[in-house]
């Protein structure tokens, strides 16, 4: 067993996005996925990682929901031109409050 229980891990890098398909193994040897998406904030040298974590109980439902979503963004999914400089869309951040 690898480090933090990972059997085997991929990653996918696109633009700003770093992709990691993790494979682990809990203290019972039951396997699950955790999918993390990491990317850099506006701080210099800091990411935010979110993680989704599918058992292996539930990997055939979750693929057969997912590969429905990947269907329907291939029928109705239009590429629309990106404008030049990109504006990131900032998440809300519970502890600020917005005036």
């Amino acid at each position: 067993m690898g480090e933090r229980g990972e059997v085997f891990s991929t990653k996918l890098m696109k633009d700003d996005r770093t992709y990691f398909f993790n494979v682990k193994e809990n203290i019972y040897g039951d396997l699950f996925l955790n999918i993390v998406e990491s990317r850099p904030t506006d701080t210099e040298g800091r990411y935010l990682r979110q993680s989704v974590i599918v058992y292996q109980e539930d990997i055939g439902e979750f693929i057969k929901e997912f590969q429905k979503s990947i269907d329907f963004i291939k029928m109705h999914g239009t590429r629309k031109p990106r404008p030049t400089t990109m504006v990131r869309r900032r998440h809300a951040d519970t502890s600020k409050k917005e005036d």
